[in-house]
């Protein structure tokens, strides 16, 4: 045994000497085939169960019973292990093919280890515990085919992403370069499962277009001949040393990618790109902590960002910050950063905040590290609570448009989000003077639509998926919780100059409110201030339905005879109880929304949303719908102007009957 430890957790990270894969015992073509039938591909991730467990196996504490969802078993079956070199090629193949002739001749003239001159791409996992034995299998395969994998091993989503965009925009004969990334990780996903994010050198995953041909490569290498078999070629051509010397440079490619990750964090905070701007900026903001402490408290629940930059970022901006459960795969709770996954943070901050009064924020990622949602204190109700998810994006954008206006950028400013954004964003965003573009619900379509948007000349300064609080802020492409934590901390503690107002002060002269600004304001005051807008969270177990109906074209082709007829049934009550006067109807595909009147089937495996306006036109309320690209279900949500929790419970309700109604 030759098993090679990380050195900052002790945890496996691979054996060079044993293959991942027994060439007496290979997996049947049908079993190979079975176990890829359960995956989800799409641009946003390739997810399924992977881990195999077993009787007596540990699992999650807070399984109910002992499932693979919730397994915390490091092994992968031999056919899973199979689906993952099949899909380590696809990733490889479109490496090679990228324009990189030279990198690919190398390749060909030399294969089974690293030679200089191949290109390089990064590959990190998250917590869970299977991520060291996919991980091995993607090192095996790249380090074949030609290509030099620079293993980061546990590593946070926005961290590998941003090493990838700083190394990717080094020139071609640069030693120091890659062309892209693989990140083994299933987000927020419970701790069985597992998957891979692909990338170029961009920093972002590639879009639903380039992720197309990758798709069709792994189902036909899936329904070839001898898949096992080819597996079994691939994983075997690495000669040992190179697989060995790659596992043993993970602390020094971890070490890089922190500084690379720092140096792109102070960027995206400050919106500076010199870095004497970003000094100033960043010691400005620190002395205005020191003055008036702001306490945050981290409950990293075991993810990625235990080894990550959080703990220095905070010292560096004199931020009073507690960390817990931050070990990786220290998982207290559900993965999920999303309601009873938030009560621990919420009492830890409670308790801080008795000890401490300037703590007012805590934060819990999911287990890549790219989300972080939200608890704060509510001094109006003299507790900690949950910030949901839609509130969290919203201060997020208040922020930056604020900032924006600070800076004195005033024209062509846009924001982007999802389909499924509350329309509370328009109308912050009405008070900066600035556009609201959506696309269709998936992170990649986010980021497409606002490079489309940059590239025509707008700013496009914040953009992300309201739905689920993530917070893209340019130049990043990841949603990530220190871009939220910055917003925050900056929509707190940037100081109130007459030359230069507060963000809160621009927020409050934009609703045209300045009057009652106060110099002594929390996260509270500014909360209270938000457009009132009652919206369901996507992740409550009522906004996600299973249906029958495999084909969603037929679904929507159904749901729209039931809407029709309900609408006529309903308008009256509608119009009586909300001022509903009438209805337009959008689909979301890809990076373009566009109306598409009563054929609710245009929207496709796209995203349909039915706005509800009043007597003038204006939105009143909305219902969405959609397929989810990562999970088997089919996500719904509704969006209500000024109502109460009530109100939302009647939308949803309708909504989710005629769903069903439709499946029927």
């Amino acid at each position: 045994m030759s098993m090679i430890y990380h050195p900052a957790t002790s945890i496996d990270i691979g054996d060079p000497e044993i293959l991942p894969l027994d060439g007496k015992k290979l997996p049947s073509r049908e079993e190979v085939a079975a176990a890829a039938s359960t995956m989800i591909l799409s641009a946003s991730g390739w997810r399924k169960v992977f881990a195999a467990h077993a009787e007596g196996d540990e699992v999650a504490s807070w399984a109910a019973s002992p499932t693979p969802d919730d397994s915390l078993s490091p092994r992968i079956s031999s056919a899973d292990a199979v689906i993952a070199a099949l899909a380590a090629k696809a990733f490889g193949d479109l490496i090679l093919s990228q324009g990189h002739a030279a990198h690919a001749s190398a390749a060909r003239a030399a294969p089974g280890h690293v030679a200089p001159g191949r290109p390089a791409v990064l590959l990190g996992i998250d917590a869970r515990p299977t991520g060291p034995a996919l991980a091995d299998i993607f090192t095996r395969v790249l380090i074949g085919m030609g290509i030099e994998p620079r293993y980061c091993f546990i590593i946070a989503a926005p961290e590998i992403m941003a090493f990838a965009g700083t190394a990717g925009r080094l020139p071609a004969d640069d030693a120091r370069r890659v062309e892209g990334f693989a990140y083994i990780s299933a987000s927020h996903n419970p701790p069985g499962h597992n998957g891979v994010k692909f990338g170029l050198a961009t920093g972002g995953v590639i879009s639903a277009a380039q992720i197309a041909p990758l798709v069709a490569a792994f189902k036909a290498s899936v329904a070839g001949e001898d898949p096992a078999g080819e597996a079994l070629r691939l994983v075997a051509a690495a000669d040992e040393e190179s697989v060995a010397l790659c596992f043993e440079a993970c602390a020094s490619w971890k070490r890089q990618a922190i500084s690379a990750y720092t140096l792109f964090t102070h960027e995206v905070i400050t919106g500076e790109s010199a870095l004497e701007d970003q000094a100033a900026f960043l010691d400005q903001l620190a002395e205005s902590c020191a003055r008036r402490p702001l306490g945050i408290l981290a409950e990293l629940n075991g993810s990625a960002r235990a080894l990550s930059i959080d703990r220095d970022f905070f010292e560096g901006l004199s931020i009073r910050a507690k960390f817990f459960n931050d070990q990786p795969r220290l998982f207290g709770h559900r993965i999920v950063p999303e309601g009873a996954s938030l009560n621990l943070c919420m009492r830890l901050l409670a308790e801080a905040r008795e000890r401490d009064p300037s703590f007012q924020l805590g934060y819990v990622p999911d287990c890549d590290g790219d989300r972080g949602n939200l608890v704060f204190f509510d001094k109006a109700q003299n507790r900690a609570r949950i910030l949901e998810a839609q509130e969290v994006f919203s201060l997020s954008c208040l922020a930056e448009l604020a900032g924006l206006a600070r800076a004195g950028r005033t024209e062509k400013l846009a924001v982007v989000v999802n389909d499924a954004t509350s329309m509370r964003i328009e109308r912050i965003a009405g008070r900066f003077g600035a556009a609201v573009f959506r696309a269709e619900t998936g992170e990649a379509n986010v980021v497409s639509l606002a490079e489309s948007l940059r590239a025509a000349g707008w700013t496009v300064r914040i953009l992300g998926e309201g739905s689920n609080g993530g917070t893209i802020t340019h130049p990043s492409r990841v949603r990530d919780p220190l871009s939220t934590l910055g917003a925050m901390i900056r929509l707190l503690r940037l100081p109130d100059w007459p030359d230069s107002p507060s963000l809160f002060r621009l927020w409050l002269r934009a609703c045209g409110d300045e009057a009652s600004f106060s110099p002594d304001y929390d996260l509270a005051d500014v909360i209270a201030t938000l457009p009132a807008w009652a919206t369901t969270s996507v992740f409550e177990d009522r906004a996600a339905l299973r249906v029958a109906t495999a084909d969603k074209v037929v679904l929507k082709a159904k749901y729209r005879d039931i809407f029709l007829a309900e609408w006529e049934a309903r308008r009256k009550e509608l119009g009586a109880k909300y001022g509903i006067a009438g209805w337009k109807a959008f689909a979301t595909l890809g990076i373009a929304e566009c109306e598409v009147g009563e054929d609710f089937a245009a929207s496709g495996s796209g995203g349909l949303r039915i706005q509800f306006l009043d007597q003038v036109g204006e939105p009143k309320a909305f219902i969405w719908m959609r397929g989810s690209g990562t999970e088997p279900v089919f996500r719904i949500m509704a969006d209500i102007d000024g109502g109460s929790p009530r109100d939302e419970e009647y939308f949803l309700a309708w909504h989710a009957a005629m769903v069903r109604a439709a499946d029927r």
